[in-house]
């Protein structure tokens, strides 16, 4: 007789002591059962070794290290969220006078052109002499935006002796840049981290690096937008200057001013986003910033100059940046490319950051599925039989989803949307060709992750370089879904170690960031960063292939075949009620969108 548990169970539980043996032991994955999202949650060091104790983790002394570091860490920050409240109510003061001053400067100049007495003050000030060459000299011979830049940095220099120099900001504590291999915990501990610092920082984000790079090119294309964007003169007048009791010419010159401002912080479009990038200061509230960034890169142009930009105003702010990768920075340029922006990037690192190495050789992911015996999740090859198993399976999740099966459309960006074929609850399925066969690419697989918590893909082919576009959006889809903490089912022709494989016709090369989401035109939806033409459906340029080197392919394939292992694991799958976006979006008991771990995931013989 065999006994049938429910994942319901172990998630309401937030254990699987009692159905799982202290000999699967993880270092890799986070510690799923703990409610992370608590405001009282333990420090990174307590986390780990409490996992530990509990016979969940296998203790390592570079993970200790890496938590010890992270912890040490959290303990200077709470001093530092009390130095940057009172930092930024000074320089909210600061900014107010500014601001004030520099409006009284200006009615003053429009006062004079009002009254139509500003050359009668210049002459009053300039030799006969000056004022001669002054009239004679042809307008055409004056470079223009010359006398508004004048303008604008003599206005400059009298607000720095009227108000005086903004407020240096506390010295902020060094963050940590933690490197190593695949599946060695650098998430796990991350995460640990990022969940401590709830209610001891108000600003704190955490991003993967494909969903970082579509946040800062949608922010880039906005700000560009705006700024390209024609107006008439009358609504690019702020009500401030419509209020004043001037003639309308005086109105329109003060407003002239006022957009050659924001030309000139227009100017350098990187330090602006990187402002709005954490947080939106304008909310009101205070205190320090923290960023998370997973798998930290800079495998393209986009990546190492955006980076470089964002990255090294936050840190010139005062944000406390904690990062994983797999190389250390010095080695993220394999390629050279951009060397010198680079080398100024790494350095703004390596002077705000501690550089830690997680220096494990096992792929702790690997071991624990090694050692388990639940392995329903993936099945393969596609013969009659497992394609049986699959299709139970997915009969099995809708019935306890009890909703009825649709198509569905989720949002994407720029207005675009993706059309989910098959829907019920929470609960998807595509073919492997619908989804890594088309143009799209990471912004649709984060919304299909963070839109549904199951997801089944059909049909998953061995991938080689004939396919490489294929296999390249395949591992941003599996990066995703991980980073959402999805559940995942596929069907494939090969087992998770045989998927990726070269081909005499070259091996496959990891493409997964290389192209951005971009605004749709025509029929096209992605857009290259490097070569001047556009992505096609049959691969990108050769000058982009031949800048990858065979380290970057085993990254990208390790970590895609790491990741999906853990994914099939008890302790991943205890986590996606409580980390997936959806069941916190939606605030459901797991009752009742939850199906059975016997028939969804294990059968246990009693």
């Amino acid at each position: 007789m065999r006994r049938i548990f429910s994942m319901s169970s172990l998630l309401n539980k937030g254990s699987i002591q009692r159905r799982v043996s202290k000999k699967y032991l993880i270092n890799a994955i986070r510690p799923y059962s703990e409610d992370l999202s608590s405001p009282k949650s333990p420090g990174p060091l307590l986390q780990y070794r409490k996992l530990v104790e509990q016979g969940r983790l296998q203790h390592d002394p570079y993970q200790e290290r890496v938590a010890l570091a992270l912890e040490n860490l959290l303990g200077r920050l709470e001093q530092y969220e009390k130095e940057m409240e009172d930092y930024h109510i000074k320089l909210a003061e600061w900014e107010k006078n500014r601001e004030t001053e520099r409006r009284k400067l200006l009615m003053e100049e429009a006062e004079l052109n009002h009254r139509g007495d500003l050359w009668t003050s210049v002459n009053k000030r300039k030799s006969e002499l000056l004022e001669r060459w002054s009239f004679r000299r042809k307008s055409e011979d004056i470079e223009p935006g010359v006398g508004k830049w004048v303008s604008y940095l003599n206005r400059e220099k009298k607000l720095d002796s009227l108000v005086g120099r903004r407020p240096t900001a506390p010295p902020a504590p060094k963050g940590l840049y933690i490197y190593g291999n695949v599946g060695s915990g650098k998430t796990m501990l991350m995460d640990m981290f990022y969940s401590a610092t709830e209610g001891i920082v108000k600003h704190r984000q955490r991003f993967h690096f494909h969903e970082a790079m579509l946040k800062i090119n949608e922010a880039m294309h906005k700000l560009w937008k705006n700024q390209v964007e024609e107006k008439s003169i009358q609504s690019s007048i702020s009500s401030w200057i419509m209020n004043l009791s001037f003639d309308m010419k005086a109105k329109e010159w003060l407003a002239a001013e006022e957009r050659y401002k924001q030309e000139v912080q227009m100017k350098n479009i990187l330090p602006a986003v990187a402002d709005k990038f954490l947080v939106d200061r304008q909310a009101g509230e205070r205190g320090a910033s923290i960023l998370c960034f997973d798998e930290i890169q800079a495998v393209d142009v986009f990546a190492i100059v955006a980076l470089s930009g964002i990255v090294s105003r936050l840190l010139s702010t005062g944000t406390v940046l904690v990062s994983t990768s797999n190389r250390a920075p010095k080695d993220l340029n394999q390629d050279g490319m951009q060397r010198e922006i680079f080398l100024k990037f790494v350095n703004k690192l390596e002077k705000h950051c501690e550089i830690i190495l997680v220096g494990s050789e096992i792929d702790y992911r690997r071991q624990i599925a090694q050692r388990s015996v639940y392995k329903v999740h993936y099945f393969w090859p596609l013969d009659g039989t497992a394609l049986k198993e699959f299709e139970k399976m997915w009969c099995q999740v809708i019935n306890q989803a009890e909703g009825e099966v649709t198509s569905n459309t989720v949002p994407v960006m720029f207005g675009r949307t993706l059309e989910v074929p098959q829907s019920c609850n929470g609960v998807a399925r595509f073919t492997f060709d619908y989804l890594c066969g088309r143009p799209v690419g990471a912004a649709d697989y984060i919304a299909v992750a963070k839109s549904h918590h199951t997801v089944f893909i059909s049909d998953i082919p061995v991938m080689s370089m004939r396919i490489r576009d294929k296999a390249r959006r395949f591992i941003t889809l599996i990066d995703e879904l991980y980073n959402h903490h999805c559940c995942l089912f596929c069907s494939a022709a090969t087992s998770i170690d045989d998927l990726f494989q070269g081909t005499e016709e070259g091996t496959l090369f990891d493409l997964e960031s290389f192209q951005f989401e971009t605004e749709t035109e025509g029929a096209k939806l992605r857009r290259d960063v490097l070569a001047e033409g556009s992505v096609s459906l049959g691969g990108a340029p050769a000058g982009i292939t031949s800048m990858l080197s065979g380290q970057e392919e085993m990254f990208a394939f390790r970590r895609a075949v790491s990741r999906l292992i853990e994914m099939q694991t008890p302790l991943y799958l205890e986590g996606v009620r409580s980390l997936h976006p959806y069941f916190q979006r939606k605030h459901l008991s797991f009752k009742n969108c939850s199906y059975s771990a016997s028939t969804v995931h294990h059968q246990v013989s009693h």
